[in-house]
């Protein structure tokens, strides 16, 4: 597995590849050098060492909780029990588990790296660590100048965004009495190592957060860090630019639960910001785009949406599949996906009489997971008690909901024969030209533009 001896001459467990172990060794050679200890002792480096190497890339509380979990590491033939600095063996071992180890390893040091005696923690110390590891991907992130698009800015109110994640990252532990983290008296619970490696193994956004602080943060091994699959780059049609919905942490966590072919790119179809308060602009830009994201805001602040897993279209009857999913962004962080009960995935329809008319996702005719009436700015989310498609709750403030902003993404890069597509939404629907006809209204459009080439 790429072990390797380090430069002291003591032969040190490591995952690390030849190359990586050289550059790992390098990083510490810079460390010790900062105010080197008395002559003739071991080599080793102190938290301030650690401080001036990382400068402003990480927050003071997460270094220290990096130093303190290298130094705590019990390594055979050395005494038990946490050493005053960090020697080379304990940092060689403490980059291999937090880069490349096992969810073993990898909760050995989360655990180190939270200031409790014992073998066991309370849940509450892993919140406080959880919440300082989302604020430190964050910071660092921003600092490096990797944000690729997206903006963060703390919103106000209670809990803040970097509190909505940690939660939703933690809900996914599973106590000793095998019930999840949910409720705040849940939080004196004693959770042991077993716990937490579970948590790491079943939650690999834990492990990513760690990779991406030591890797950005200490700038070592930065190569094999695809911050391309982590963070899509946003892209808008130039003069576009508006603020969105989403900010940095929701784009990383509603992209992970993507398919991988989606997951580099995100391109803007519609803003109510930009393309006004209409039904028809909405049809207009979203249809034949290939899959998208969809997501709006409330009255009351709850942020939440769908997931169509292929292009929209036109029509009367239910389309999509068993990848699309809804999601809730604030006040919490959820993905809700398909249960198997129905096949109501996706439903978009407009200009008839019989059927509704409006944006659909999951649950039945006037019953939707998730809805947006023809008359903008009204929709619905009902759930008694869930959401019979995809087994989601309620996830608007109101049952019967009035929104103001909403914006459509499309994920995964553009698709040519989709983005040059002139047809017209009506072009993919005879039923509604014809109603248009009866009705004396027509197509306006007619004879003003090239008739669509047959697919």
């Amino acid at each position: 597995m790429g072990n390797s001896p380090s430069q002291s001459g003591q032969s040190c467990p490591s995952q690390l590849l030849p190359q990586e172990q050289a550059k790992v060794d390098r990083l510490f050679d810079a460390l010790a050098a900062h105010g080197s200890h008395s002559h003739g002792s071991p080599r080793s480096f102190s938290l301030q060492a650690l401080k001036a190497h990382v400068g402003g890339a990480l927050p003071e509380a997460m270094v220290t909780r990096l130093y303190d979990g290298m130094r705590r590491l019990d390594l055979p033939g050395r005494h038990p029990g946490p050493s005053e600095r960090v020697s080379q063996a304990q940092f060689t071992v403490a980059m291999s588990h937090l880069l490349k180890g096992s969810s073993e390893e990898k909760s050995l040091l989360l655990l180190k790296m939270v200031p409790v005696k014992g073998s066991s923690v309370r849940a509450r110390d892993i919140q406080k660590f959880t919440e300082d590891l989302v604020s430190s991907v964050l910071h660092v992130l921003d600092f490096r100048q990797e944000l690729r698009g997206w903006t963060w800015k703390e919103t106000p109110g209670t809990p803040s965004r970097v509190q909505v994640m940690a939660a939703q990252l933690l809900s996914e532990m599973r106590l000793p009495d095998g019930k999840q983290l949910l409720e705040a008296k849940q939080l004196d619970c004693m959770c042991g190592q077993a716990e937490v490696e579970d948590w790491v193994f079943r939650v690999p956004l834990v492990a990513t957060f760690l990779g991406v602080v030591i890797r950005q943060g200490l700038q070592v091994l930065t190569a094999s860090l695809s911050l391309a699959a982590l963070i899509p780059k946003r892209h808008v049609d130039p003069g576009q630019e508006v603020a969105s919905l989403l900010d940095v942490l929701s784009v990383i966590y509603l992209n992970g639960h993507l398919p991988q072919e989606h997951r580099r790119c995100w391109r803007l179809l519609f803003s109510s910001e930009l393309h006004g308060h209409s039904f028809a602009q909405l049809c207009g830009r979203i249809t034949r785009q290939g899959p998208c994201l969809l997501l709006l805001e409330d009255l009351a602040g709850h942020v939440f949406g769908g997931f169509a897993s292929c292009s929209w279209e036109v029509k009367p009857q239910f389309q999509g599949d068993n990848k699309c999913f809804l999601f809730s962004v604030s006040p919490r962080m959820a993905v809700h996906t398909c249960t198997g009960y129905n096949d109501h995935f996706m439903y978009l329809n407009q200009g008839q009489q019989t059927i509704p008319n409006g944006l659909g996702m999951g649950g039945q005719h006037g019953y939707f997971g998730l809805w947006i009436d023809v008359d903008f700015g009204k929709g619905h989310s009902k759930a008694k008690p869930t959401c019979t498609t995809y087994n989601s709750p309620q996830l608007s403030s109101q049952e019967d909901f009035c929104f103001h902003r909403i914006e459509v993404w499309a994920v995964g890069e553009a698709e040519p024969q989709l983005a040059s597509s002139k047809k017209s939404i009506l072009d993919g629907d005879p039923e509604a030209t014809a109603l248009l006809e009866i009705s004396g209204r027509g197509r306006h459009s007619e004879g003003l533009r090239e008739a669509p080439d047959d697919e």
